[in-house]
């Protein structure tokens, strides 16, 4: 990372504590923020092609909740789970083992894919008093006002995943697609923030461990959405949308959340799919009063 982040401030304020953990045969890196003894932890999952910085800036602005930060197995510190295809069905059983390894009871929270994983994993049978999903996939994404996009990235992870290895992989980590994604994600016409949110995803927009993990969760990322587990969940959810989301419309997240048995939306104007770097403090004063968190005095 080479550019500042513009919650750096706050993010030095939140204690941090690195760990590891053996989940399904493999290790789980994962981050502990805040507090060890806070009233409320929260398990956090991030995004697809993503890993747990992501959702830093978030987290920057909840500083009296203990948050637990893993990176997917095949993303950032964790490696791929040994002889296992990284579907839907793997990452769901892998969350609730690492919940019930780690932190059983917790609320959890998941952005973007890590919204599905949340979903499927909950629906499931995973214990938790509440879930929260941020720019939560409530449509297909190749229904979403992007689907020529979508298409074409179904394009270029096919041909990553069949051109030589090597020459695959660098096609997959290629900086300019990189790019071309992020600015398409990007909403936001502030330069600092802009900049801030390009050389994130330039430096951790790549941290997969191979092409076949990123084709896997690729895979199941366009192949499922929310509305597959909303029925199935029996708790109350949160979800933070986006009114500018290119991936899931905010009509679709509307109609979304009248799927659940529990559930509360709220709209986030101006912003598209990029809410946990364009506008956290909106998304975490959301999780707080959903959670019924007191701001503390001085913060």
């Amino acid at each position: 990372m080479t550019v500042p982040s513009p919650y750096a401030d706050r993010l030095r304020r939140l204690p941090v504590r690195r760990h590891e953990v053996a989940v399904r045969g493999g290790v789980t890196a994962y981050w502990e923020y805040g507090p060890e003894d806070a009233e409320t932890t929260v398990v956090a999952v991030h995004g697809f092609r993503g890993e747990h910085h992501g959702l830093e800036p978030v987290l920057a602005y909840l500083p009296e909740v203990r948050v637990i930060a893993p990176d997917l197995p095949g993303f950032g510190e964790t490696a791929a789970l040994p002889s296992r295809t990284h579907d839907l069905d793997e990452y769901a059983a892998w969350l609730t083992e690492f919940t019930a390894v780690v932190a059983p009871g917790a609320v959890i929270l998941g952005h973007s894919f890590g919204s599905i994983v949340t979903s499927a994993a909950v629906a499931g049978g995973l214990e938790t008093p509440r879930l929260i999903l941020l720019n939560p996939i409530g449509a297909p994404a190749l229904e979403g006002p992007k689907g020529v996009m979508t298409r074409l990235a179904v394009f270029y992870y096919a041909l990553g995943a069949r051109l030589p290895q090597r020459l695959g992989t660098a096609w997959l980590r290629s900086r300019l697609v990189v790019r071309v994604m992020s600015l398409t994600m990007t909403k936001t016409r502030e330069p600092a923030l802009r900049r801030f949110i390009h050389d994130q995803h330039d430096t951790y927009f790549s941290r997969f461990s191979d092409r076949d993990v990123l084709h896997d969760a690729f895979v199941a990322s366009v192949s499922h959405d929310v509305r597959e587990f909303a029925a199935d969940i029996p708790v109350p959810t949160l979800l933070v949308a986006a009114e500018r989301d290119d991936i899931t419309p905010i009509e679709a997240e509307r109609k979304l959340a009248t799927m659940f048995e529990d559930a509360t939306l709220v709209e986030i104007a101006h912003v598209g799919h990029l809410i946990h770097y364009e506008t956290p403090a909106e998304a975490a004063g959301a999780v707080r009063r959903f959670l019924r968190i007191p701001v503390e005095r001085g913060r």
